[in-house]
């Protein structure tokens, strides 16, 4: 008898598609929103920059830890109740921060973000694992990265006409929106998938934590890889307000880290492949190095525009000005160093887990995520409180021209990340030659 053997297809059930669906909802709301948090915490609510910077990093980095000790929870109580509490969590956050404006209120509403959004990562993740099989569980997870990144691109892409058109704290009823249109969808469309045994508990997760925290490599990698992430970082933490203060409210610097996105999706299966039959440190090394250039082309927006004035025209079809081009260039180069890193540091910490533990292991790949978002947002606000100050913290009756002083060094913010760039990258290179050395006399012993 001739064995059938099971063909890829692109034919999945019901509920991986409103997952993904759910899933596209829930990034257009929360990247729309979170590009411009920073701007809404300082030129609504009133907190300072380095206010801004101290919250917002907490509530970035929480975000990316706690995820990790919820996806025991949501085994026990199911993906449908899961979903049901993360979107209604979500949606009265969203809500509630464009009701409520002033600051105990917004610090009490970003909490419940928290905690909704740590639902979302462990039950769209383990929906797609659920509702896929072995043989197509590849492209599954590769339209997951696509819808994800469609979501988070459109959401940035809407923003600026909400801003600009009605108002900053509009933003937040778009997202909460968006959230309740998700909600919608779990109620009455989304059934709980199948019970798989192997579920983790929170002692589980405690163990996997230890585990890597005896393990030298993974932490001192983490480490290192948090100094790519603390740049990146800017995209959200800095790049909005600096581009904002420096140029005017018609700016959209929403339509800019679009372009990070943009490059991902073009160029990470491309650089993957390329970088296929080199180890996972050589990979990321390229994109470290990458990194001090991403800051540095943020830093010569001044140097472009002595050159070429205060527009650059494009074949005569639109005109940009220098600080514009300089982040596109910037933000492009740091787009093209996550393909070199991201996917090969995940490879890389899941062999350095013991076999069967990869999942667990890989819930804490994020932590150099966590760090990044309370060191790099802090540090944004103090950089940005020094050289591209709030507009309403200066003396009042200021001549253009005095105005304008105060930003005259607006740019050395990035070389700050710069410096940040260049010691990761030296960091990097250090890692790689020990552990290869180690490796190597390790072979020879054997």
């Amino acid at each position: 008898m001739t064995e059938v053997v099971e063909k890829e297809s692109w034919k999945f059930p019901k509920d991986f598609w409103l997952a993904n669906f759910m899933e596209l909802c829930e990034r257009a709301a929360y990247y729309g929103f979170f590009i411009v948090l920073t701007l809404y915490m300082t030129d609504i609510v009133g907190f300072t920059d380095i206010e801004t910077g101290i919250i917002v990093g907490l509530f970035y980095g929480l975000l990316y830890l706690f995820p990790t000790f919820v996806g025991a929870y949501v085994d026990k109580i199911g993906f449908r109740k899961g979903l049901l509490i993360a979107f209604t969590l979500l949606t009265i956050g969203y809500f509630f921060l464009g009701v409520f404006l002033t600051k105990l209120p917004v610090v009490f509403f970003l909490f419940v973000l928290l905690v909704g959004a740590s639902f979302i990562k462990p039950l769209i993740t383990g929906t797609v694992a659920k509702t896929t099989t072995e043989k197509n569980r590849a492209r599954g997870y590769s339209l997951f990265y696509w819808i994800v990144n469609i979501g988070a691109f459109s959401g940035k892409t809407f923003v600026p006409f909400i801003r600009q058109g009605l108002g900053l704290e509009y933003v937040n009823f778009f997202s909460a929106g968006m959230a309740f249109v998700a909600l919608l969808f779990a109620y009455f469309f989304f059934d709980e998938p199948d019970k798989t045994s192997g579920s983790k508990s929170f002692k589980d997760t405690m163990r996997a934590l230890k585990g890597i925290l005896e393990k030298p490599r993974l932490w001192v990698l983490t480490l290192i890889i948090t100094g790519f992430w603390l740049i990146q970082g800017q995209l959200y933490a800095t790049m909005p307000k600096y581009v904002i203060r420096l140029l005017d409210e018609t700016a959209k610097p929403e339509w800019l880290a679009n372009v990070n996105p943009a490059v991902v999706v073009i160029f990470v299966v491309i650089v993957t492949q390329l970088m296929k039959k080199q180890k996972a440190v050589t990979s990321m090394l390229v994109g470290m190095l990458l990194m001090p250039l991403s800051a540095l082309a943020m830093a010569m927006s001044q140097e472009l525009e002595a050159i070429t004035g205060t527009s650059i025209s494009f074949f005569g079809m639109f005109d940009l000005h220098p600080l514009t081009v300089m982040m596109i260039v910037g933000i492009a180069i740091q787009g093209l160093a996550e393909c070199f890193i991201s996917p090969r540091f995940l490879e890389y910490f899941s062999f350095q887990a013991p076999k069967g533990e990869e999942g667990l292991y890989l819930g804490f790949s994020h932590l150099h995520s966590f760090l990044s978002a309370i060191i790099g947002f802090g540090l944004s606000g103090f950089l940005l409180t020094k050289y591209c100050p709030d507009p309403k913290t200066l003396p009042a009756g200021l001549t253009e021209i005095q105005r304008a002083a105060y930003y005259d060094d607006a740019h050395y913010i990035w070389y700050y990340f710069v410096a940040i760039g260049i010691v990761s990258a030296v960091s990097l290179l250090a890692f790689k030659i020990v552990t290869e050395r180690i490796d190597k006399k390790a072979e020879l012993n054997t």
